[in-house]
């Protein structure tokens, strides 16, 4: 059962309309170029990206897109816990015991939105998720959903955000409001520009809720980036 997800629980809260705000901001990101596989990180653990990630994802799903959720956070994964979905089989078992996608992959309770969850830790996370096989796994998801959204890893902490950023058409990068420091957004930048990622904008998450302010969530605020 789908929780603590305020679009699914409450969709008609200001919250999940901040969500489909970001929703909107990020479908009108790129006008010329296909925009459909989507990595979310962080600069630092603990920021808030799997509860934006998965708002995210409920929202385009609503709006009847194909959406799918990939955790690659194989160090960490916590998709299949915000979800409350098996993690038994997932990503890693298609990438080193070739099992079938459709064996791998789960439905949710919202229409339109499907998980494929982590699975098994690998001792080699970074080599798995930049391998030809991977590649090849989200072109075939391609033809299938509108949407691919990823959980990555911190970009402070592992490579593997910058490695999924190669085969991602942009990258959203979550901050916490009172929490990431400015050095640290502008070095994750740094590192995503390093391997020539699409950085599509800055989610500030967290921000205190105002009363006097409509365009304020205790969610997030949108950063698109600008040349």
């Amino acid at each position: 059962m789908i929780k603590d997800v305020i679009s699914f629980d409450n969709p008609k809260s200001r919250a999940a309309e901040a969500f489909r705000t970001l929703r909107t901001n990020i479908q009108f990101s790129s006008f010329d170029d296909t925009l459909k596989t989507i990595v979310i990180t962080s600069s630092t653990p603990a920021e808030g990206k799997t509860t934006v990630l998965t708002n995210l994802a409920v929202t385009f799903a609503q709006s009847g897109s194909k959406v799918l959720i990939i955790d690659c956070d194989l160090r960490k994964p916590s998709i299949h816990k915000k979800l409350a979905l098996s993690n038994s089989e997932g990503l890693t078992n298609i990438l080193v015991q070739s099992k079938k996608i459709e064996e791998c992959l789960k439905v949710t309770e919202q229409q339109n939105l499907f998980v494929l969850t982590s699975g098994p830790t690998p001792p080699n996370p970074s080599e798995l998720l930049g391998s030809k096989k991977m590649k090849n796994i989200i072109g075939e998801f391609e033809q299938i959903f509108d949407y691919i959204l990823i959980d990555a890893p911190p970009l402070l902490a592992v490579t593997d955000a910058q490695v999924l950023s190669t085969i991602s058409d942009g990258v959203i990068l979550i901050s916490s409001f009172g929490q990431t420091e400015k050095n640290a957004v502008v070095k994750s930048k740094d590192l995503l520009d390093k391997v020539g990622a699409k950085l599509l904008g800055v989610v500030l998450n967290k921000i205190p809720e105002k009363e006097d302010s409509y365009y304020y969530s205790k969610y997030y605020n949108y950063y698109g980036e600008s040349e």
